[in-house]
């Protein structure tokens, strides 16, 4: 029976360093003896201890993907936007040999981060999102290279990341809506997320430059708290002919809770969302959104932390957005660049 290397290296005839290189693929070893130990090890049912192999070489084979939620400690990584860019960024680490590990964390202390990095259990680390956690990000990543983040670029960072201009895309959002002649908006989002800042930023200043102020509403991310806080909102009375939301998700809601309302979209009310995830081209009527090139910010994080792994200095990078316009604001469709 073999159940250990030290088994397999004796029904082989060779070394357990050789066995072992031959199970890895190592192309110092002959082909045909990487054949031979392989198929013995099929016959046998033997499997090498990967965990362990990985702590003899110094590689863990895995990517940890975090999701640092200390503003929206409500949100699920069933959350639209998380599952496309998670999507994304399997397609892409799957490319490369690399596994995926996911954690989602709730932050309740300073060393969070610290802790991740220090597990070994992974070779670098994708953060989706600085939330609130930016300092923390920028002391660890000061110290751990292959670290790379997605969200704002925000002035004074240090760590490398990837992102949307998000006040670009508030304006588009809000310069859409003003030309096609809606002057009550409101802006539906929590600012203290950079990302929601900034898109609010980005609305405000294309309504100061058509003469309008801004009304914001700080509702949070999650569908049905969402949901319950714009219902309130409408409920006030307040006059309102188009909505800019912080996310699809929140843009979603607020179609719900209009049309229990019985108001009109776009009719009565033009809504524009924010990430163009793949459930806002099927909602009724389809979603009017500024997109976020998800894809392509997967590869580019990938990208660069592989860099970032092998010791190269990267640049963070801004994405354009895109205004897809759609049911909700507009009848007919169309994709304008940002």
């Amino acid at each position: 029976m073999i159940r250990t290397l030290t088994d397999l290296a004796k029904a082989t005839g060779l070394s357990k360093s050789t066995v072992s290189r031959a199970l890895a693929g190592n192309p110092v070893i002959a082909i045909e003896t990487r054949r031979r130990v392989a198929e013995l090890a099929t016959q046998h049912g033997f499997q090498i201890n990967q965990t362990a192999r990985a702590l003899r070489i110094g590689k863990a084979q895995a990517i940890g993907v975090v999701l640092p939620l200390g503003h929206e400690t409500g949100q699920h990584p069933s959350d639209p936007f998380f599952i496309t860019m998670v999507g994304h960024l399997a397609d892409a680490l799957t490319d490369r040999g690399q596994d995926l590990l996911l954690s989602r964390v709730i932050p309740a202390d300073d060393g969070w981060l610290d802790r991740i990095v220090a597990s070994g259990r992974t070779d670098g680390i994708i953060i989706i999102g600085q939330s609130d956690q930016g300092a923390i990000i920028d002391r660890v990543a000061a110290r751990h290279r292959p670290l790379v983040v997605w969200g704002a670029h925000l002035p004074g960072q240090s760590y490398c990341s990837v992102g949307t201009d998000n006040l670009r895309g508030g304006a588009l959002a809000t310069t859409h809506l003003l030309a096609a002649g809606r002057r009550q908006l409101v802006f539906y989002g929590n600012p203290k997320v950079p990302e929601i800042g900034l898109r609010l930023e980005g609305h405000a200043n294309a309504s100061a430059e058509a003469g309008l102020g801004v009304r914001m509403v700080p509702v949070p991310m999650t569908p049905e708290a969402a949901y319950a806080m714009i219902a309130a909102d409408l409920a006030q009375g307040a006059p309102i002919d188009g909505i800019v939301a912080a996310s699809d998700t929140i843009a979603m809601m607020a179609i719900r809770a209009l049309a229990e309302r019985n108001q009109s979209v776009p009719g009565d009310v033009a809504v524009v969302g924010y990430d163009d995830v793949t459930l806002a081209a099927h909602t009724n009527p389809p979603l009017t959104t500024v997109r976020q090139d998800l894809k392509q910010g997967a590869d580019r994080l990938v990208d660069l932390l592989f860099r970032r792994m092998a010791g190269e200095d990267t640049e963070s990078v801004i994405l354009p957005p895109e205004l897809v316009v759609r049911g909700s604001s507009h009848d007919g469709c169309a994709t304008l660049p940002g």
